[in-house]
């Protein structure tokens, strides 16, 4: 068998808008994202939970109002 056999792994349709929203959560904190990984691992780590938290909780609202307006046009 190849090493490529033309099958890929599916990327995370959210993925990019998750890192984008972690971003905003390390600069809203004033922090550069590029910058964060310097900073004593125990901050990193408490920083990157925050940021991951703040990001599902946006992900779970674009979520919610996304399911909202489809139930809104579908009942037209």
């Amino acid at each position: 068998m190849s090493e490529d056999s033309g099958v890929h792994a599916m990327e995370d349709p959210n993925g990019h808008l998750e890192e984008a929203l972690i971003d905003e959560y390390l600069r809203l904190h004033g922090h550069e994202p590029e910058a964060v990984r310097r900073l004593p691992p125990d901050r990193v780590k408490t920083l990157l939970e925050a940021a991951s938290t703040y990001a599902a909780g946006r992900l779970a609202e674009f979520e919610a109002r996304a399911h909202y307006v489809h139930e809104i046009h579908t009942r037209e």
